[in-house]
């Protein structure tokens, strides 16, 4: 898992860049945090952990107020200079100047890489549902977009109405890759079993250029859908690159 999300991380942020023959770029990441529905004070230390330990990035985090505190209003981080953000963040609204810079970055060949709950954001952001191909919860629903299947050895739209975002009990279940090709699923197998964890079923949302990397089977017995759902996946956004897991539960 964590070299895999490092990977992952590696590559939204190398998107456009020149790499050299001889080393690795410095690159420069910014871990945005500070409210979540999870245990943000949990993951986020070992999220920028991961990335320090790669001895490819500087990190630098974004912090914003606690939720319904005042000083949202200055929460203006400079995205462009960064090479990729590492959203850890589900809450209160950020102001218009950090949407407007946020999607400037993306649009002109920025990193992203969001985080499990981090898609439960925003759901009335509509550059911000682009950007992340598929989101839950937030009352979204078919009017955000299609559930994204894996059936009979391909990615089915299923537009059917219902609500976006549910899951199951927690528990151990098979990781299967789709994507063999991708750099992100390069050394992995085409199965492997991923640790006691949420398996976030019914994700919804525009789904535009979007790439499914590797599912997993949300099992009836668990509570779940039935369906092999989208786990780890990539979207194209104008000349930026977003990468989303929805694996990594805490709290």
């Amino acid at each position: 898992m964590k070299r895999m999300l490092a990977i992952a991380i590696w590559a939204a942020a190398a998107a456009g860049m020149c790499m050299g023959a001889h080393a690795a770029p410095a690159l420069k990441a910014l871990l945005v945090t500070g409210q979540n529905n999870h245990d943000w004070k949990m993951s986020s230390p070992i999220l920028k952990q991961i990335l320090e330990d790669t001895g490819l990035f500087a990190v630098d985090v974004a912090t914003t107020p606690e939720a319904g505190a005042p000083g949202m209003e200055n929460f203006t981080p400079d995205f462009a200079a960064y090479n990729v953000v590492v959203l850890d963040y589900s809450g209160d609204a950020w102001p218009e100047a950090a949407r407007t810079s946020f999607v400037e970055y993306v649009r002109n060949g920025g990193g992203v890489v969001v985080y499990h709950a981090a898609n439960n954001s925003f759901p009335e952001w509509k550059e911000y549902n682009q950007i992340t191909g598929l989101g839950g919860w937030g009352g979204r629903n078919e009017q955000w977009g299609p559930y994204i299947r894996w059936r009979d050895g391909q990615v089915v739209r299923d537009d059917s109405p219902g609500p976006g975002g549910s899951h199951g009990t927690a528990h151990d279940f098979l990781v299967a890759t789709r994507n063999k090709t991708h750099p992100i699923m390069k050394g992995l197998p085409e199965q492997w079993l991923h640790a006691k964890d949420e398996l976030y079923d019914r994700l919804r949302g525009p789904a535009e250029n979007l790439d499914v990397l590797a599912t997993a089977y949300s099992a009836p017995e668990e509570k779940g859908t039935g369906e092999h759902e989208p786990i780890l996946f990539t979207v194209q956004y104008g000349k930026g690159r977003m990468f989303q897991t929805a694996l990594g539960h805490a709290g």
